[in-house]
């Protein structure tokens, strides 16, 4: 692209016609150097699309090396245990005779004491453990004391 020349003129002072062609200069320069910015940035851009082209084929052949993750299935929360009450040793107590522990009440169905029910049940049998062995009996036990329910 050329320079665009000035015309000289004879005169010292501007004339509005020098003030066009200045500006007209200066807008030439300008465009020049915006297409120098333009094409080192064109060279730069392919430049880094090009390492990104080689950093993603190398990282492709990476992958294909690793071994196949294994497939991992969540196992669900195993649900809390009931925490019993704790047992007492009768064995170690100073007396010979051992006290027997109360008979829970008849259960009649009652949807109100079945929750009495059940913790008399459960206390009885965890104070007479001995005579409970299998939990087989415990349940003929239990069931032996619901009448109507």
């Amino acid at each position: 692209m050329t320079q665009p020349t000035v015309p000289a003129n004879s005169s010292d002072t501007s004339s509005p016609q020098d003030d066009a062609w200045n500006r007209l200069l200066a807008l030439e320069t300008q465009v020049q150097t915006t297409q120098t910015s333009l094409t080192l940035h064109t060279t730069e851009l392919a430049r880094l699309h090009q390492t990104t082209d080689t950093i993603s084929h190398s990282l492709q052949m990476l992958l294909e090396r690793l071994p196949p993750t294994p497939v991992i299935t969540p196992t669900p929360p195993t649900p809390p245990e009931m925490n019993p009450a704790p047992r007492f040793d009768v064995s170690a107590a100073p007396h010979t005779k051992i006290p027997r522990p109360a008979l829970p009440d008849t259960y009649d169905g009652d949807r109100a004491g079945g929750e009495h029910f059940l913790q008399s049940c459960v206390t009885y049998i965890q104070l007479s453990s001995e005579a409970f062995t299998s939990d087989a009996l415990k349940i003929s036990w239990v069931l032996s004391y619901m009448k109507l329910g």
